[in-house]
């Protein structure tokens, strides 16, 4: 199906919005008319530009309080309409979007709004323009859609139709039965199509629908649903996404696109009309990959987690550490840090460790590789010598490298073979695996990491969650295979100055948290120091073993508890801009000791 953007979707000016609209692989646009208004280009100009880039202008909206209102009052709308048509005959548009009306001149009379629709209509196909009437949530007479419908249905004018919009639906829809009278729509009177997701939010809803929207896939919206029930009707125009938001609209317009486009993309596939290469969701972390220009204080805090180094990589300054199944490479060389990569406080780049690329153990590589470039995933290209193991590699919204990898598989290329064997003393067995990795995103990418995570991996996304920061508030959402065996928490911290805030972590899962932390103390390492009224709280709260709580006081070892298991975990002192932590899960324990992350980030701030 043809896709297409409404420009208020965007930042930039006119000119920017288009480019990247076309980039991106849209066919068309939607012009709003404050981009128009603003532009110093003519409609001719702008005519041109879209022909070039190979856009159609599929729609020119707004047209607002145009029906059910006194006499004289129509005729003013009449005269603003046909100076609206002039200009859309010059901009090349056919298809003027018509909200229902908020005025409080209008009169609550379907009769009267059909009859002022029919003639809009009428003066509107003198000049070969259709008329989409849209039902708005907060509509003064008409605010769902079947209401527009009636209205369109008696006026009777071939020029007129209806425009439907996801969220205007969806917003006060109770229920999927709420969506069957879209089928008794004839596709032809549907004239357009709007696309937006949200979250789910109790509040007003114009506030709702002016700073919350976002692409389908990244809300708690059934936007494929209601796609379902409009291509059942017989409608043959484009899917297009309108979308207002306040991040969107402050991000480069470039990737918001093409994160916009993965959207449709993905929104086709779960709609039944679009096939794409099948997810072959990862299976396990084979490897975090760390950038640092000194290895030592990385390599001093791996030995005390009982790692050992095991092998060097045979061409490029990259080392392996290993224990149990967790691995961690540390790459000295140069590379390309993600595009998140903030300013210290001292106003230079801060050029300590960095987590810039994860292994995923994929069942097979080659198919979610080319599941990733049909979802717009830019591959990366790879420097690697002839005897180099072919690896796909793909970048993450963030500039994360996600290596496609196999470990030890006789059948697949094997990346641990590009490595040589080092002499080296048994690694230590408190970590038994990577359990889950943190992934802090940049404050405009978060919804466009969750989208990328869940369609192009192929994972399933969690709930989100609001934690308290000293300095504001964090928002995270874990996205996770079917068995957890790989979890990554994407965050967006509070505190955009301060590195400690926004630094990554390395969770390594133990079956003895205890001794796990008692061992990495005895080796010189240190943990974060928990404040005691932290634990005066836990003594509130539940009930422990003689002793049990004044070691977990001792040791700086955090604790929750659900219906399903019990959580135990600490954290190490951040080296650069990462920090790992060993995680105790016993039980059915699902989370992340969310309930502790107010205290954890208020010591890192303490600990600066």
């Amino acid at each position: 199906m043809r896709t297409s953007i409404a420009t208020v979707s965007l930042s930039g000016s006119l000119t920017e919005k288009l480019t990247a609209a076309a980039r991106a692989g849209f066919d068309g646009v939607e012009i709003f008319e404050n981009d128009l208004l603003a532009s110093p280009l003519t409609p001719e100009e702008i005519r041109a530009r879209c022909a070039d880039l190979g856009l159609s202008i599929d729609l020119y909206q707004p047209m607002r309080d145009i029906e059910a209102v006194p006499a004289e009052e129509f005729a003013r709308n009449l005269r603003r309409a046909r100076h609206k048509f002039e200009l859309m005959d010059r901009l090349g548009a056919d298809t003027v979007l018509v909200c229902s009306s908020v005025s409080p001149l209008a009169a609550d009379d379907d009769a009267l709004a059909a009859g002022q629709l029919s003639e809009l209509a009428d003066l509107a196909q003198d000049f070969g323009i259709r008329v989409a009437y849209e039902a708005l949530a907060w509509g003064r007479h008409v605010s769902t859609y079947d209401h527009a419908w009636r209205i369109v249905e008696a006026a009777g004018h071939p020029a007129l139709g209806t425009c439907l919009d996801s969220f205007h639906i969806l917003s006060r829809s109770s229920g999927p039965k709420d969506l069957d009278g879209i089928e008794d729509i004839p596709g032809e009177k549907i004239f357009f199509l709007q696309l937006a997701d949200a979250p789910l939010l109790g509040m007003d809803v114009l506030q709702w629908s002016r700073h919350h929207r976002c692409f389908p896939g990244q809300g708690g919206f059934d936007v494929a649903g209601l796609v379902e029930h409009v291509l059942r009707t017989g409608y043959d125009g484009p899917l297009s996404l309108e979308v207002f938001n306040d991040v969107f609209r402050q991000a480069e317009a470039g990737p918001t696109a093409v994160d916009a486009r993965r959207s449709l993309l993905i929104l086709q596939e779960e709609a039944g009309v679009r096939a794409l290469p099948a997810p072959a969701a990862p299976t396990g972390v084979a490897f975090a990959e760390l950038v640092t220009h000194d290895a030592e204080p990385v390599g001093a805090l791996l030995t005390g987690l009982g790692f050992a180094r095991t092998a060097r990589h045979r061409g490029k300054p990259v080392e392996l550490w290993e224990q149990g199944e967790a691995r961690v490479l540390v790459n000295t060389g140069p590379a390309v840090l993600p595009r998140f990569r903030l300013r210290s406080r001292g106003g230079t780049p801060n050029d300590g460790t960095t987590l810039t690329a994860l292994g995923l153990e994929s069942p097979d590589p080659a198919a979610a590789a080319r599941r990733a470039e049909a979802l717009l995933a830019p591959v990366l290209p790879r420097r690697r010598a002839p005897e180099d193991a072919p690896l796909d590699a793909v970048a993450a919204p963030d500039g994360t490298e996600l290596f496609l990898c196999a470990t030890n598989r006789p059948e697949l290329p094997n990346w641990r073979a590009d490595f040589v064997d080092v002499p080296h003393a048994p690694a230590a067995s408190d970590a038994v695996r990577i359990d889950h990795v943190a992934l802090t995103q940049p404050w405009h990418h978060f919804d466009e990491a969750v989208l990328f995570h869940r369609g192009v991996l192929g994972l399933d996304a969690q709930e989100s969650v609001d934690v308290a920061d000293p300095y504001g508030l964090l928002r995270s959402r874990a996205v996770t295979n079917a068995d957890g065996s790989v979890r990554f928490p994407l965050t967006v911290g509070a505190a955009p100055g301060d590195d400690n805030a926004h630094a990554r972590h390395i969770a390594l899962a133990t079956d003895d948290v205890v001794g796990a932390a008692r061992r990495f103390t005895e080796a010189g390492g240190r943990l974060l120091s928990i404040p005691a009224n932290y634990y005066d709280d836990l003594a509130a709260r539940f009930e422990f073993a003689d002793g049990e709580l004044d070691t977990y006081r001792d040791l700086g070892i955090l604790y929750d508890r659900d219906a399903h298991g019990v959580f135990r975990h600490c954290y190490t002192h951040t080296v650069g801009r990462v920090f790992f932590e060993l995680v105790q899960r016993d039980g059915g324990y699902q989370g992340y000791g969310a309930a502790n992350a107010p205290v954890r980030l208020a010591a890192q701030h303490a600990a600066r």
